[in-house]
């Protein structure tokens, strides 16, 4: 199936198959950085960026929730912990052709991908594991390390997380990702971090406890301030109204009233009081950022677009069922200009 796309510029969408657009006349918060147009056509699982502001081309390879359960003898002691998703992706189907499939087989094809295309940086945007076993992180270090392609990683909510294991979300997260993960961020900061490519900036949250923190908004507004053209990257999607989960990150709906899976998933259940300021803020901050091309998350398992503002919001199928993004940033031809100037 075919899915067609096109943006016109930072301020104003045409609606296709999949595509849910909110449009406003409200003007970005920062008038001091230059307000990026660009447009967006997407076919398949291919998307083509345009962009004046862009100088070169760039390829990204976008791969989330591989869902690895990979394991051994390490992984005995915590076996009560990690039962239910040890057998929740070990076999799945082609998220295009049915074909019988496992996520090592979606990952390694990915990879393999993004070898023959080569690709200028892959993402893995979180849940590349089922739980931190620590067989299924050398797994990967070792391809990653075979292929020798920049990549950027951050974790998703099942990477760090032991099912019924007690403590909080936060601390869960800080403690796996210490005793586990951290090779896996080359020593950047786990939480926040942004990698350059030809002139776009990559931006990577943690928000993976779907909620954001005083200083990841900050660092966030620091890369909206340099102007530079960016693309954010995290797990979670952002909140848009009318998708059929609501309760991305920035929900005014997201909280415990309608946290229905805490005890299946094991964790604590979410808070009676809903999001934090600082989180509502962060959204608010995301798409009234004139330089922000785009957000590419993961988590829902299947592919969607929407637009709020004008900008886009992608989310891959999930790469344990072969899913994964070739996503190109190209000059803008300028016999194309008249569409958007």
């Amino acid at each position: 199936m075919k899915r067609r796309l096109f943006f016109k510029n930072a301020a104003s969408a045409s609606i296709g198959l999949g595509l849910t657009s909110c449009t406003t006349n409200q003007k970005p918060e920062q008038p001091s950085v230059k307000d990026l147009q660009f447009c967006v056509t997407l076919e398949d699982n291919k998307l083509n960026f345009f962009s004046e502001d862009v100088k070169e081309s760039i390829k990204i390879v976008h791969i989330a929730d591989t869902h690895l359960f990979r394991d051994d003898e390490r992984g005995e002691p915590y076996k009560k912990y990690s039962q239910r998703m040890a057998k929740a992706y070990n076999k799945t189907s082609h998220f295009k052709t049915g074909e019988s499939i496992n996520p090592e087989l979606g990952f390694e094809a990915a990879l393999n991908f993004a070898v023959e295309a080569k690709a200028d940086l892959i993402t893995l945007i979180g849940d590349i594991f089922s739980f931190p076993s620590e067989a299924a992180i050398e797994w990967v270090q070792d391809k990653l390390k075979a292929i020798n392609i920049p990549y950027v990683y951050v974790a998703g909510n099942h990477d760090w997380h032991y099912e019924g294991m007690e403590g909080s979300l936060e601390d869960l997260r800080d403690q796996w990702i210490k005793n586990r993960l951290l090779p896996l961020y080359k020593g950047e900061n786990p939480l926040m971090t942004f990698r350059d490519v030809k002139g776009v900036r990559f931006v990577v949250i943690d928000n993976s406890t779907y909620q954001i923190n005083d200083k990841q908004l900050a660092f966030f507004n620091e890369q909206v301030a340099s102007g530079i053209p960016l693309i954010l990257l995290v797990h979670i999607p952002l909140y848009f109204p009318g998708k059929s989960i609501y309760y991305g990150c920035g929900s005014p709906h997201w909280g415990a009233a309608i946290d229905v899976n805490f005890e299946i998933e094991g964790r604590q259940k979410w808070p009676e009081s809903g999001h934090t300021e600082t989180t509502f803020n962060f959204h608010k901050a995301v798409f009234s950022a004139p330089n922000l091309m785009g957000v590419f998350a993961g988590h829902i398992h299947r592919f969607s677009m929407e637009s709020l503002k004008g900008k886009p919001q992608i989310i891959t199928d999930d790469n344990a069922s072969g899913g994964y993004l070739d996503v190109n940033f190209l000059p803008l031809n300028p016999k194309d200009k008249s569409l958007m100037f």
